[in-house]
């Protein structure tokens, strides 16, 4: 009888849980329950309702009993750099904070002006970020800390309320810019910064480690299967990193999603003087590999727009609109910080464009094509800023995630930055997480393998460069950018 596994993956804007199985030497996923999420202001913070996603957890496990399913194994994934707060109680202090909360608005430059930016790279390798963990931490409540007991990442949380058991996993530990590179642990000296101590984070485990069974008190409350809960890469770009099929001989992957994350897979990290000046950073991947990426502001700025047009179109009638629009009539710098949480994005965007005295995105159809544009030309610019630090080409990108559904994007990216584009799959991070769990349950052998898996289970669709499509438009763009005020998130001074 085939092995169970239940991938738990959730976003900035919604949850769900997939379940998989290995059927005639495929990975077959099914979608059994999505959730919506968000933040929202309480105690004068942005923060996570996180008790209402655990209990959709157990929803989802409650359909899978109903389908006749009484074992399965469980892997949990979410967006990185969040924590909870626990108390010597064993209970949460408070709900987290979002990293989209105006708290570390000027954490970077305060924490940076005692300790260079040059000397944190040099430690942990991670890009500046005002929202990273470390200034996070810089910003808490001192009170609150000095009642901290344990302080938990967002998905290793919920692993602590299923199983009782408390582990700090290293693909999410690393964006908390505090590991060191080096020693593979939490920094003593960036702790001490921030007023907390090691042995307030859980032990360090590797994704793949098993977290044990959900606890008898959740059987009795929700009639659930028996349920095993692995560690798994609990970033959810760790995950869909190994839910990438790696086509290619020097491959580069972007994982679009709310965050677009473009970058390569490398075995050693990259931390030296050409990546610190371009903020890319060395994220810790799963099996001895690091996340050398850039962060890019991605589909939440469609997200925010579809939702300022109160959800009328779904994200494939955006896509269709924009198709009718003529591309690169303006450019904008989507990594701009303007763009992190405006009360309004598409007056964000359109005043932009007012103030570099650009053509103003107006209708539905106009204010797509400009996003869509935008992205495409901002991809093709990181895959060659990308290509000079590794000092190799790159000849080709994987997508993955809900972005590898935009065909118009994918072809774009592809022409302009003059690479194979190969799409898919959608549900990357969800089949990355379920990977680990079938490398741990010896039904894959590697992550080699689990990559010939993806490739034969999913419909990848490739995209290939259309030579001399739009001449000078991506150096028009690099020019653009030198003149502008230098993008937010490459700011590392």
């Amino acid at each position: 009888m085939a092995t169970n596994y239940v991938a738990v993956d959730i976003g900035a804007s919604s949850g769900r849980l997939m379940l998989g199985q290995l059927k005639e030497d495929k990975l077959k996923l099914q979608e059994i329950h999505r959730f919506t999420n968000g933040f929202a202001k309480k105690e004068q913070h942005d923060r996570w309702n996180i008790d209402h996603l655990i209990k959709e957890i157990f929803i989802g496990l409650e359909k899978i009993k109903q389908m006749g399913i009484d074992n399965v194994k469980l892997g949990i994934d979410t967006w990185a750099v969040d924590y909870v707060l626990v108390g010597m109680d064993g209970k949460k202090i408070h709900d987290p904070i979002s990293y989209r909360d105006h708290r570390t608005d000027t954490a970077v430059a305060e924490l940076t002006s005692a300790l260079p930016k040059s000397y944190i790279y040099e430690k942990t390798g991670i890009q500046f970020l005002d929202f990273n963990t470390l200034y996070q931490l810089y910003k808490e409540d001192r009170d609150c800390l000095a009642k901290t007991d344990k302080i938990m990442m967002i998905p290793d949380y919920i692993g602590y309320v299923l199983t009782g058991n408390a582990v700090t996993e290293v693909t999410n530990a690393s964006t908390t810019q505090m590991l060191n590179l080096r020693e593979g642990l939490f920094d003593q000296d960036l702790l001490k910064e921030v007023n907390v101590k090691p042995e307030q984070f859980p032990r360090l485990v590797e994704a793949g480690t098993v977290l044990g069974n959900v606890r008898y008190k959740w059987h009795v409350q929700y009639d659930i299967p028996n349920t095993e809960v692995v560690t798994v890469a609990t970033h959810d770009t760790a995950s869909a990193v190994l839910g990438t099929p790696g086509v290619g001989k020097n491959w580069a992957f972007l994982s679009s999603g709310t965050w677009s994350l473009l970058g390569a897979e490398l075995n050693t990290p990259e931390n030296g003087q050409a990546a610190f000046a371009e903020n890319y950073t060395n994220e810790w991947g799963a099996y001895g590999t690091y996340r050398f990426l850039k962060n890019i502001m991605g589909l939440w700025i469609c997200q925010r727009v579809r939702h300022e047009y109160n959800d009328k179109y779904s994200f494939a009638e955006l896509a269709a609109l924009a198709a009718k629009e003529a591309p690169f009539q303006q450019f904008i710098d989507v990594n701009a910080k303007r763009f992190e949480n405006p009360d309004n994005m598409i007056a964000e965007l359109q005043a932009y464009c007012r103030e570099t005295n650009q053509v103003v995105p107006e209708t539905v159809s106009q204010v797509m094509m400009a996003i869509y544009s935008n992205l495409s030309l901002f991809y093709a610019n990181e895959l060659s800023k990308l290509s000079q630090i590794l000092k190799h080409p790159i000849d080709t990108l994987n997508i993955v995630g809900g972005g590898s559904n935009v065909a118009l994007m994918n072809q774009m990216t592809s022409n302009l930055a003059d690479v194979t584009v190969y799409a898919g799959p959608s549900e990357a991070t969800a089949v990355g997480n379920i990977i680990v769990q079938m490398i741990t349950s010896h039904e894959v052998k590697d992550i080699q393998h689990g990559r010939q898996l993806i490739k034969a289970s999913f419909n990848i669709k490739q995209f290939t460069a259309e030579a001399g499509k739009y001449p000078g438009v991506l150096a028009n763009y690099q020019a653009f950018l030198s003149k502008q005020k230098q993008p937010y998130f490459n700011s590392v001074g």
